[in-house]
Formats: C-alpha cells, structure tokens, sequence
C-alpha cells in the first residue's frame, strides 16, 4: 500500500504544481523577483573558519522586502552537492503548496536544482524565511522578510533588520548525538550543570533531593553551549542613527535553540509589532524573544554618545550588541544570571507572572509580554469552537521530545475541517521552555478573563513556559493541506515534537493520500569504553526514537577473569519503563550463553532498576546509580545480583576531563581495583 500511497501523493502534488501560480491569478499585482542559492561556504561566523550553508554567499540571507498586494517569485536553486534543501516562509499567509516543508507540502529541492515558489502578498510586517530540512538552519540558511503595508501605519527615521541567531562550530548533528547520550558536557561547559557539593554551598540540598526524589531532571534553559551569538551575522553590530532621530528595530529570532533576552541603554524599549502583527504601542523594560518569534520596536537616540541594543541568553552563556549613535558608550543593563539551583523559585516567578497580584513589581527576569500585547486592529472572534488538549512531553536522559507522548511517525494527523475554529490547550510538562509555532495560520492567544477578544493577539509562534499552559484558537480558513505544528527548538523538533494539522473540506473530504510526516534525521549511533588496570567495559547503541539496539560487554583483565557480551534491544515504553530482549554470553561461575528478556525500571532518585531472566534458569536484578558529586566528579555505582551468578558489586570514581574522555578509579568485587579512562565515541 505504501508505494501505491506515495505515487498517489506525488500525482496530487504534480497537480497543484501544474495549476495556476499567483502571478497568472494576479495579474494586475506587481510581481517581485527574488533568487536565493544555497551553497556551502568556508566562513568564521565565532572568529575561526569554519563550514557555512550560505545564502547568495553568506548568513543570513539577503532581507527580501514586498509591499502588501505584491506577488512573490522567489527561486530558490540547490547549489550543494550531497544534500536537498527547502525554504519556509515563517509567518507567512501562503498556499499550502508553497509552505515549504519537504514531502508534506511542497517537492524536495534536490542537488543542482531549483523551485521557484510563488504567492500573493497578503500581510504585512516583520518576518523571516528558513531551511525546513535537518539542521540546515543551524548551519546558516535564514533570513529576513520585511512587507510594507499598502499605507503606512507609524513614522520613523531608520528602519533596521536585526536577526538574532546563535552558532556553533560542532557539526549540528554531533550537537544532536552528545543530546541525545545523555551527557552533561554541554551544561558543564555553559556552568550550569548541577551536583550534590553545589547545591549544598548553594543552600539548596533539601531542593536538589527532592527534585531527584520525584525525578524531575535539571532545568535547563538552552540544551547547548553555543560559540557565538550573533546580530545579522556578527558578533558587534554597528546601527544607523543620529541624535533624536527615532529607528525601528525589526527583531527576529532565527536561532535554532536560544531565548535572549533584549535590553536597551536608551531605556524601556517601545514595542509597535509582534509576530508581524501590529499592536497597540506600550514598553517593555526587558523583552524576552522566543526562538522563531518576531516584535518590531522603537528606540529614539539620545542627544550624544552611542547606546547599545543588547541580546542576552536566556540561561546567561553569553550576548551580543548592536550600537546606535557615535561617541561615549553607554551600555545597557544585563539580566541577572538564572540561579543553578532556584528551580523552585523560578517555577514559582513563571505562576506569579502568569497570574499576578495587582501592582506586583516586574520580575528581573520576565516572561514573554503577552498580557500587554493588544492588537491593533481588531479582529474577528469565533462564536463556536472545538477543543483539543496537546501535552508537550520529553525526556531530558534519552533527549526525546514529543507531543503527547507520541512520535510523528506514531500519531495520526489532527483533521480539522474548513472553517471550523479550534482551540488548542498546549500543556507543558517538561522543565524547559517551548516555543510552539504553526504553519500558514495565525492563532490568538486565548485568555478566559479576557474582556476584550476581539483585541487578543494574533501571532504564529508562542512560549509555553517549563509546567504551564497556553491556550491558543484558530481557524482552518486558509487552504486545505497538511500544516505542521512543531516546537521550534530545532534539536526538539528533530526528536519528535511535531504534529501535522490536516485541514479537509467542509464536509470532511481529504486528499486521496494519508497526511505525510516531516522526514527527519531521526537515528543516531554513539557508545563508551572503560579501559582500566582491571577490566574492560563498555557499549556501543544505535537509537531511532524510542527504539535502542546495545552492545555491551565487561571483561576482566587477569587470567582466569570472567567476560560477558550482551547484545540486545530496548523499547521504550515511557520515561520510566523500557522493555529487553537480547542474548547474552557470560563466562562467569554460573553464567550461561542464551537468550532473555526483561525490563529496565527508573526509581526515585534516578536509580535505574533492571530485571531480567534468561534461558537457562539465570534471574537477575541490577541497580546502578550515578551521583554527581561536583562538576568534574562523579561517582558510579552498581549493584547486581544473579539467581545462580551471585552478587556483583562497584563503585568508580569519574573526573571529567573533556567532552571525550574522563579520567576513572574503582574497585569492583569481581576484578578488584583499578584505574584507566573513559572514552566516549
């Protein structure tokens, strides 16, 4: 059926391609020509060179500027050599066809090829456009997208494009395998990492236990330690801007994992726009910008000097300035640091600002300002609505992000007929921020107390902080396809927290195929060797998902020492329960060569319990436990007892030495003492 399926899918698709484009349905509409090549590149966007995917030979992109009313041609021609690739109007209002997303809405854009995408102008504001495919965006494929109104709507002397983005010289997909093997080395590296003496010399080891009792795993704010952040492509930004002259600031997150935080030496920043929608006029003394989020701002120079425009991470690795005005610097404030440890609190600032008293003060460290956004405008509110509930769940160990638990390759597509509204309730249960983005649709952001709906704020993408809730409400009005509802982290969007959107006709009709899901690279394969004076260990794992497949073996180094091989697979069925069945070869007193099987169990405290019984008559139990002592040591331990191998235990001490290798020394009752290296590959 899956063959039969696909060529199904690629004859609907052949059809649109070959229907009237904008231009042809547009006739009288001024048709604007763009051409975008994407191309690999040796540049230094973090000061040492490194390879690029450019756009027209650099990052970002060119800005691409409309008008309202404008039609857009752009071509986009694949000039790598190995790879497709793919460009998503974000924000934009386009057909189905010319959204972007590889094999969902619109055809591959193979090697040394090109597509040319067409669609009417029918917005206005501060947008962006990037790669849909693999990490491409993480290399360097964004850019700007600026859109006049057809009759002004605000006044100012400069107008500037600033995009946010953060880099790192790793390849993006070794950045996606160290997440998904559980270490900590980027938190290390950030100084974020969290161990038994720190929390005690913080005054948190009460907090610390408990949060360890109940397995809620360590907040963190951005999964990875980037090398630069960067302003339209540098790390110091030089801005127009004469004295008492006003410019508007059009901001765009294009980073693939960080929130900043904007601060202004010029004081409160004064925000006109979100998401490319405008509101009505207010400031903000700290703004917090979600990855894939967009707000315009103005900001009026002082008579003398320069003043800097400052973008600082959210989890405090760093920042990066823009500068307006020439003379004596004045900077602008930064956030104070998040606190290791203050989870707790941090939690509880995210309900205060959620649900504040009257005339609380501003926290230090805000929240996106979504209480004050008004639009501008206002708009249409559905007298009627369906209601959906999605649960944004993760698990920070195996670095496995989803909606509800589910895979895209596991969950069906949500159908929403044409013209219905539905609301969504986006619950967060995970400890780290999501921003939530929807493709080719704007949602309002639904508050019950709200007395006014109709001035609620439209926008396309929205951050659901750690263990909250946002509403947001839609239409299904602009066009029948499959749309993707995805987090905009990109290395949890590649995990799995994506969902498509299937819009049918009004009677329920859909296309003649099954909704397609976003191919991703989804398999990855890593592992670690102990090599010791007394024996060695270790293990290789290829994982897709919720699916391993280990190889592991122990074996001592004296003569006479047992050895054992293990080579097995394990399916994850939640975060705590995962099901075993393999083959295993032990030479130890008792041990046998046959199949088992069993389950692996995580306990409070993070102790993981594994169960197992194997042909033969061979029960085991095992417990193993890592303790993070401080951020270089770290303290493993291992229990195991067998029906007929008896019982086995370890303790071996870890210093941490680099993101590869770690200095050990242990004891163990069935090799005795020793001391090597770890090795992670």
């Amino acid at each position: 059926m899956a063959p039969a399926c696909e060529l199904c899918r690629q004859a609907y698709v052949a059809a649109l391609e070959a229907a009237p484009k904008a231009s042809a349905l547009h006739t009288q509409a001024p048709v604007v020509t763009y051409r975008l090549e994407v191309s690999e590149k040796t540049l230094s966007p973090a000061g040492q060179p490194t390879k690029v995917l450019a756009l027209n030979g650099g990052t970002p992109g060119p800005v691409l500027r409309f008008r309202e009313g404008d039609v857009a041609r752009v071509t986009v021609v694949n000039r790598l050599t190995d790879e497709t690739t793919s460009i998503h109007w974000h924000g934009l209002l386009v057909p189905n066809l010319e959204d972007g997303v590889p094999e969902v809405t619109t055809p591959l854009i193979l090697p040394g090829q090109s597509r040319t995408f067409e669609f009417l102008i029918r917005q206005h504001g501060t947008y962006w456009y990037h790669s849909h495919t693999g990490h491409q965006k993480q290399r360097g494929v964004y850019g700007a997208i600026v859109i006049e109104p057809k009759r002004p709507t605000l006044a100012a002397d400069h107008d500037e494009v600033v995009v946010l983005s953060d880099w790192t010289d790793e390849t993006p997909t070794e950045v996606q395998r160290t997440l998904l093997r559980g270490s900590d080395w980027y938190s290390f590296r950030k100084g974020t990492a969290q161990s038994l003496l720190g929390a005690y010399q913080a005054g948190k080891l009460d907090e610390y236990l408990g949060q360890q009792q109940r397995l809620v795993p360590p907040m963190d704010l951005s999964d990875v330690a980037y090398d630069a952040f960067l302003m339209n492509g540098q790390r110091r930004l030089q801005l127009k801007g004469k004295p008492g002259q006003t410019t508007r600031l059009r901001l765009i997150n294009a980073s693939a994992a960080t929130y900043f935080y904007l601060d202004a030496a010029t004081g409160p920043l004064k925000i006109v726009s979100a998401d490319g929608q405008d509101v009505v006029p207010f400031a903000q003394k700290r703004l917090l910008i979600g990855p894939a989020e967009t707000y315009d701002i103005l900001v009026t120079l002082p008579a003398t000097d320069t003043w800097e425009l400052r973008a600082t991470a959210q989890d405090g690795s760093g920042s990066v300035s823009a500068w307006l005005g020439e003379g004596v610097a004045h900077a602008a404030d930064a956030p104070p640091r998040p606190e290791r440890y203050g989870m707790d609190a941090y939690l509880s600032s995210i309900l205060d600002e959620l649900d504040p008293e009257p005339g609380a003060p501003p926290s230090a460290r805000p929240l996106s300002p979504y209480s004050k956004l008004r639009a501008a405008t206002p708009h249409a509110v559905a007298k009627s609505h369906r209601e959906l509930t999605l649960k944004l769940t993760g698990d920070m160990i195996r670095y496995e992000w989803t909606f509800d638990g589910l895979g895209p390759h596991e969950a069906d597509a949500i159908k929403v007929k044409a013209g219905e509204t539905l609301r969504v309730r986006l619950v967060n249960n995970t400890m780290m921020h999501h921003p939530i983005h929807f493709h080719g649709h704007f949602f309002r952001l639904v508050d019950e107390a709200d007395q006014d709906p109709a001035t609620s704020p439209l926008k396309h993408t929205v951050d659901v902080p750690p263990m909250s809730v946002r509403t947001i409400e839609f239409t299904a009005d602009e066009g029948q396809g499959d749309w993707l509802l995805h987090c905009h982290l990109l290395y949890h969007h590649l995990t799995g927290m994506v969902r498509t959107i299937r819009v049918t006709a009004a009677d329920g009709a859909e296309p003649p195929h099954p909704a397609a899901t976003h191919t991703m690279p989804s398999t990855y394969a890593w592992g670690q060797a102990t090599l010791t004076s007394a024996h060695f260990a270790g293990f290789a794992t290829l994982q897709s998902g919720a699916d391993n497949l280990y190889l592991r073996w122990d074996e001592g180094v004296r003569s006479g020492d047992w050895h054992e091989t293990e080579a097995f697979y394990q399916r994850y069925v939640d975060t705590r329960l995962a099901l075993i069945a393999g083959y295993r070869s032990d030479t130890s007193a008792g041990g046998r060569e046959s199949v088992f099987a069993g389950a692996a169990l995580r306990l409070p405290y993070f102790v993981d319990l594994t169960l197992t019984h194997q042909a033969g008559g061979e029960t085991r139990a095992e417990l193993l436990k890592s303790v993070q002592l401080s951020d270089r040591f770290s303290l493993d331990l291992a229990l195991r007892h067998g029906r007929k191998t008896g019982t086995f235990t370890s303790a071996d001490f870890n210093f941490l030495l680099n993101k590869t290798f770690s200095l050990t020394a242990g004891y163990s009752s069935d090799f005795g003492a020793g001391a090597g290296i770890i090795a992670r590959f």
